[in-house]
């Protein structure tokens, strides 16, 4: 089988058979190029939209919620509706014993903040947090360091101000590590310098001190802003969120059918979404794809039996000086694959150039739509085999017919 594929005239025969209809083969070759192409490019799409996403959502625990007490909508054990509900570290301390499938609870506290350097000053968003949340909100760090365990047990006056602060309060390039800002006439000292992302879950922060510190400073007490629950991996987050309020409500006696004293984001809800259109999307275009090949591909036969009709007399000859049914037979296949290899290799470049081009126009910057939209060298594989497993199946449909005929019947056909 293999001396027949390095034989000269086998791939001779295959040549002149195609250069004696040129058109009609490159018009059937045609469908399947459009296939592969769609195949290539709707699947380097998808990627490059899955890409974007895990781009945005890539530095966040996305198995989170994020729960903040508001006003109630139910009178209750004396409590008359409108009392403005707030969360406590106690009730973060309790959440996180009782409720089943907690991995963190994360308290923060947020507030406006006025600051002054020299003589720059600006009014920002500034919060009080925990180190955890930089492993759950991943924070890109352009210099310096972020908020550690030794600055949250000795409530220290350190900073870390995000990029936007630094550029307004901070001449270009100046050094900002070690620099004093003044918030709200406190002097703090700026640890570290973190890239603003795309995509911020809860009030956007320009400015994080250690959660102790503003809890001080600011005389919160026991109170906090708002806090961030994740689950561990195997449990529902949406679960999770009705378990948390339930008790959150026993705990700040609350009516049970409340349904406004807590406002919440099941991030880890919408995250599910989001990857549930992802895979609908790629499961689309696989169908989309290889039905499209398919049809090519069927063009491709009806093209060779229209051949085989036009060459029975030449058949006929080829039988009656020896030729096998097997022979024949093989040399059709073999056309049939030809076909629909080269048709599929143009159709991957073509689908190349797109994503190419799909790249330059939308994968560029930080708020690209399609990022680094691709294909594996797997899939390219995967598509050349289901080339190679279609174009055998359909060219044995004009093989039996060629063979079907009977040499002293094709000789005498005119």
């Amino acid at each position: 089988m293999f001396k027949f594929l390095l034989e000269r005239d086998t791939w001779q025969e295959v040549f002149d058979s195609f250069s004696k209809n040129k058109l009609r083969s490159i018009l059937t070759m045609v469908g399947v190029w459009w296939g592969i192409l769609l195949l290539i490019g709707l699947l380097g799409s998808a990627r490059g939209l899955e890409n974007s996403f895990n781009r945005l959502f890539g530095s966040f625990a996305t198995n989170s919620v994020f729960v903040w007490g508001q006003n109630t909508s139910k009178p209750f054990k004396g409590f008359q509706e409108g009392k403005q509900v707030r969360l406590s570290l106690t009730d973060a301390k309790k959440i996180e014993e009782n409720v089943e499938g907690i991995e963190f609870v994360l308290p923060r506290s947020q507030q406006g903040a006025n600051v002054t350097r020299n003589f720059l000053s600006g009014s920002f968003q500034m919060a009080g947090d925990y180190p955890l949340l930089d492993q759950l909100q991943k924070k890109k760090l352009i210099h310096g360091r972020f908020i550690n365990q030794n600055d949250i047990t000795d409530s220290k006056k350190v900073a870390v101000i995000s990029e936007d602060t630094y550029k307004q309060l901070f001449e270009k390039d100046e050094e900002a590590v070690g620099k004093y800002i003044d918030i709200n006439g406190i002097n703090f000292i700026v640890v570290g310098i973190f890239e603003v992302g795309t995509m911020n879950m809860g009030p956007s922060t320009d400015i994080h001190i250690p959660f102790t510190t503003f809890q001080q400073i600011y005389n919160r007490g026991d109170r906090i802003g708002w806090m961030m629950i994740t689950g561990k991996p195997e449990f529902d987050i949406k679960q999770i969120e009705e378990d948390v309020k339930l008790l959150l409500k026993n705990l700040n006696n609350i009516h049970p059918e409340d349904t406004r004293a807590f406002g919440s984001f099941n991030l880890g809800k919408e995250f599910k979404k989001v990857t549930g259109f992802l895979v609908g999307m790629q499961f689309l275009t696989w169908f989309v794809g290889i039905a499209t090949l398919i049809a090519g591909v069927f063009a491709i036969g009806n093209i060779l039996l229209i051949t085989v009709r036009e060459r029975t007399k030449e058949i006929g000859i080829r039988r009656a000086l020896g030729a096998t049914p097997f022979e024949i037979k093989r040399q059709i296949v073999l056309e049939a694959v030809f076909l629909t290899m080269v048709a599929g290799i143009f159709g991957i470049i073509t689908g190349g150039w797109i994503l190419i081009g799909l790249d330059a126009a939308f994968g560029q910057g930080p708020d690209a739509a399609i990022v680094n939209a691709s294909v594996s060298i797997a899939v390219v594989f995967i598509a050349l085999i289901i080339l190679v497993i279609l174009g055998t199946l359909i060219g044995l449909i004009p093989a039996f017919k060629a063979t079907s005929i009977k040499p002293i019947e094709a000789l005498r056909e005119e």
